[in-house]
């Protein structure tokens, strides 16, 4: 990591910074520009989306108003377009470091390349720092190159394939009917019989024509030269083994998080979330959060959430700011033409 010394420094300092360029980070830079409020986007990744876009930019999303189904690599587009409108500052490839408040009451928001200023924040990081949780075999990091996939950022590259899908939530089950079009055959295992993924998604899991086992975890996998051939599935309860050929295993046991250097920052942090109140404020004047990453009584995850949750942490933030600004802007079709 860089030393304070060898830090550039931006010397604006903007109305609104946004740690986290996702959908809800960039629905909340838009909201700052229908505001009038200069805002700036931080992400340690390399491009905007988030997840949408690094994770499964093939995905069908459906929980977004007015999308009866979005790719989610199309959604990160239009959000962008939306966004850019305004043309907020984007800072990509930086991972925030430190945070403090000076004398003036503006913050100096410290990454690994740069120092920031701000007069507010909105902490928009999703669920943090990402790592995939590991397949219960030894084995796996044998074949990680070649056939062990975490995410899906590429539909074709399991076409002709006989792929096993596992784990029981929205990401397994959205992963195999997402693959289903183009694999060869597709055979989903699940340690239980019960599945965390909407109801809707498992319905059609059934009426598909994949291979749902249940009560069957991962044994062992078996390849020659570390090229992923077959896989061994014990049965939980029979104990009874099963050898299936496999060309690619694509993982959907979810990703443990991490919020990193956040949680040195005086946040009041629970369940490795940020805990707002119903203005999306911290317990820290001037900082406020939204999206996944943050805790409330009834907080669902969802990205209609998020969207719900940018313009109220927005227009606070602008009353911060502005003391004398008004909470609400009004809807835009009551405006005058």
């Amino acid at each position: 990591m860089a030393t304070e010394q060898a830090l550039s420094r931006d010397e604006k300092i903007y109305d609104i910074t946004i740690i986290g360029g996702g959908p809800t980070g960039l629905f909340a830079a838009f909201c700052c520009g229908m505001r009038n409020a200069s805002c700036k986007i931080i992400d340690s990744l390399p491009e905007l989306g988030g997840q949408l876009a690094t994770l499964y930019p093939e995905k069908y999303i459906f929980d977004v108003g007015g999308y009866p189904k979005v790719l989610a690599k199309d959604l990160v587009e239009s959000l962008k377009e939306q966004a850019f409108q305004y043309n907020p500052a984007v800072n990509l490839n930086e991972e925030v470091v430190s945070l403090e408040r000076r004398e003036d009451d503006v913050f100096e928001l410290k990454t690994d390349k740069r120092i920031h200023l701000s007069r507010a924040i909105i902490i928009c990081a999703g669920i943090g720092v990402f790592t995939p949780r590991p397949l219960p075999t030894d084995k796996a990091k044998d074949y990680e190159e070649h056939g062990i996939y975490y995410y899906v950022d590429k539909l074709d590259q399991f076409r002709s394939k006989k792929v096993l899908v596992i784990g029981g939530g929205d990401s397994a089950v959205d992963y195999a009917l997402m693959i289903e079009p183009v694999a060869e055959q597709v055979t989903l295992i699940h340690r239980r019989d019960g599945f965390r993924a909407h109801e809707e998604s498992v319905k059609k899991l059934y009426d598909s024509s994949i291979n749902v086992k249940t009560f069957v975890e991962l044994h062992d996998l078996h390849g020659e030269s570390g090229v992923l051939e077959a896989a061994t599935l014990i049965n939980n309860k029979s104990k009874e083994t099963e050898r299936i050929e496999v060309d690619t295993i694509v993982s959907g046991l979810g990703f443990s998080a991490s919020l990193g250097p956040i949680t040195e920052w005086g946040l009041e942090i629970e369940n490795n979330e940020i805990v707002v109140n119903t203005k999306m404020e911290t317990n820290i004047p001037g900082i406020y959060a939204a999206g996944d990453i943050v805790n409330y009584p009834g907080k669902i995850k969802l990205i209609a959430t998020g969207f719900g949750e940018a313009p109220t942490a927005v227009n606070n933030a602008k009353t911060y700011i502005d003391p004398n600004a008004r909470l609400s802007p009004g809807h835009s079709s009551s405006r005058k033409q």
